[in-house]
């Protein structure tokens, strides 16, 4: 089982608008990279949805390796961003 440890300096990057949830760890960090600026290495959550607000990716570097989260609803939405203002 994984366990995160959460007494230390985690960020958690939203990123706003729709992600194409056809995108896997490479994609993902890529847009990471590309598009924010920012190390997909680095010890932050980067958290990606889709355009019908159903399906989250979590994307951790931890040690030696990525994660990948996925989370579909069977019902309901997730309150997204559409932009940076939210």
């Amino acid at each position: 089982m994984l366990a995160f440890d959460w007494t230390s300096d985690h960020r958690v990057y939203l990123a706003c608008g729709a992600t194409d949830m056809r995108k896997s760890i490479d994609g993902l960090a890529a847009l990471v990279q590309a598009s924010f600026q920012l190390d997909p290495f680095s010890p932050c959550l980067f958290v990606f949805c889709n355009r019908q607000r159903d399906k989250l990716k979590i994307l951790h570097w931890s040690h030696n390796g990525f994660w990948l989260y996925y989370r579909r609803l069977e019902r309901g939405r997730f309150d997204w961003p559409e932009t940076g203002d939210a």
